[in-house]
């Protein structure tokens, strides 16, 4: 099976999705257990897949313990095989699945799988953005929300967004559910490397919350904060980020 990498990165993320459903309808696991049981399957499926359709390639996955090889790679695939395994274990619908590629450091393609929503967004063909709200809608955890964007939603006049995962929260901007996912509790490269490139190819800002590119695959995959947002509000909450940090 010959796919080009973008086909490939939306065909591994949706069938990864498949089995954790699967997973999941059969009712043998809940709670952690379940999410713990499917991090293992998906994490195989894609690790075998990746090493049949691109060998020579490297590859980042959460569930896989790394090592140096990938840092001398042009091409390495991040990967997080269950983003939210906790609302996952809870039957909710707001996880997601990540396949990426960084390609010289930067997110250049991906697919983001919402298994629970029957939805697979990819950075070649995104949905088209819809009109913004009036009001912007910040997308924040469900339970730790960064101080940074209640701040800026308190200065902006904005609403206040709870959900789950680092994917479904991207993915929900780049759906036309919120106009902003500021996240400044630190993430690691697999949380967001597929879904900043789908936002990227929906034609949306993404960086830095002061404003720098975001680079992968480095030795330390820590990527301490986030800002997927429409272009049009882009200026302005980097500037608030930068007010709060002075």
């Amino acid at each position: 099976m010959n796919m080009d990498d973008v086909a490939l990165a939306r065909f591994l993320a949706q069938e990864a999705g498949r089995i954790l459903m699967d997973l999941r309808a059969a009712g043998m696991h809940e709670g952690k257990a379940l999410g713990a049981q499917g991090d293992v399957l998906a994490n195989a499926f894609l690790m075998e897949a990746l090493a049949q359709h691109r060998p020579d390639d490297g590859v980042l996955s959460e569930e896989t313990a790394d090592t140096p090889a990938r840092l001398s790679k042009e091409r390495v695939w991040i990967i997080d095989p269950l983003d939210g395994t906790r609302e996952y274990g809870e039957g909710r619908a707001d996880w997601a699945v990540h396949v990426g590629l960084s390609v010289g450091g930067k997110a250049a393609l991906g697919a983001v799988a919402l298994p629970g929503l029957d939805l697979v967004l990819d950075s070649a063909a995104p949905p088209a953005l819809p009109p913004m709200a009036p009001v912007p809608r910040l997308l924040v955890s469900r339970s730790r929300p960064a101080r940074e964007a209640v701040t800026v939603a308190q200065v902006l006049g904005g609403e206040l967004v709870p959900m789950g995962s680092a994917g479904a929260k991207a993915m929900a901007v780049v759906r036309g559910e919120a106009e902003i996912y500021l996240h400044s509790g630190g993430q690691y490269e697999w949380d967001n490397c597929a879904p900043v490139a789908v936002a990227a190819g929906a034609g949306l800002h993404v960086s830095r919350i002061d404003g720098s590119p975001l680079v992968y695959n480095n030795a330390d995959t820590w990527l301490p904060d986030l800002l997927i947002c429409r272009p049009q509000w882009a200026q302005r909450v980097l500037e608030e980020v930068a007010r709060i940090g002075n």
